[in-house]
């Protein structure tokens, strides 16, 4: 695809995102956007299989729908990126390691919607699956009653780069960012995520992803909030001593994370 078309492909589809909040039923104005829905339940805990369309190829997206669902109101949405190790298309690898077994094992701290997609393979980052991010995001917004103003994103390992990357290009669109064992370029990211609430988490063990890429991240986002007169500490990091690269499962077990997650709105930056 031409430089231009993936440009102009990516904003549209980024418009559809952004647009008001669909109703809870399925809309035929998603076609536009290049998706379309598969599957149907794929287990009996909410968790549930589409596709997506993009550029004319189908991708896998797996969202897990609480329990008491009710479309009468607008539901937080959760945005959760995966690692190198859950790339493929069967649909379901990516809902196997991270947030989705947290959210498997106590889905009572989890009132939101999980929307999990899936890229083919780890040779390309997620960046380069910035149309199918949004396409995902535009097609669960087509399906289900999602709050446009609570669409947090959080990923793990080159999921988290991918938080970090496609959060910082896209904060008129997420509600807040969450990478974990992620990594990326401090001085490209931080002008950008600086306008949105973070917590960052890395494991000190972790040999796979240095974790001084997150640091160097987290500390240039302090360092624009000081000079604009924010404050600083309001960007968390949490850091854990023994941890490796599986930093994930401490992560998403944090007794204040969904709350965090899901209590800020799009366009509040953190106090």
């Amino acid at each position: 695809m031409a430089a231009g078309a993936g440009a102009r492909r990516a904003a549209a589809l980024l418009a559809l995102a952004l647009s008001a909040a669909a109703p809870p039923a399925p809309a035929p104005a998603a076609a536009a956007a290049e998706s379309r829905t598969g599957g149907g339940q794929v287990d009996g805990r909410g968790l549930v299989e589409r596709e997506v369309k993009v550029g004319g190829v189908a991708y896998r997206v797996a969202v897990r729908v609480p329990d008491d669902y009710d479309p009468a109101r607008a539901w937080p949405l959760v945005v959760f990126l995966h690692g190198s190790g859950e790339c493929g298309t069967d649909g379901l690898k990516q809902t196997r390691v991270g947030l989705g077994p947290a959210v498997a094992a106590q889905p009572g701290r989890w009132p939101c919607l999980v929307l999990m997609p899936q890229k083919p393979s780890s040779a390309r980052q997620w960046e380069e699956h910035e149309d199918l991010v949004l396409a995902a995001i535009a097609d669960a917004r087509a399906t289900w009653r999602v709050d446009p103003e609570r669409i947090a994103l959080t990923g793990l390992s080159q999921g988290g780069h991918g938080a970090w990357v496609l959060g910082a290009r896209h904060p008129e669109l997420f509600s807040c960012l969450a990478p974990v064992c992620g990594y990326g370029d401090a001085a490209a990211i931080a002008p950008l995520a600086q306008a949105l609430p973070v917590w960052a988490f890395h494991g000190l063990r972790d040999d796979v992803v240095d974790p001084a890429g997150t640091l160097a991240i987290v500390e240039e986002i302090r360092r624009l909030r000081r000079a604009a007169g924010g404050d600083a500490a309001a960007v968390r990091l949490t850091l854990y001593p023994e941890a490796g690269h599986d930093s994930w499962d401490a992560a998403y077990a944090e007794p204040e994370l969904p709350g965090w997650l899901l209590g800020h709105r799009r366009g509040a930056v953190a106090p």
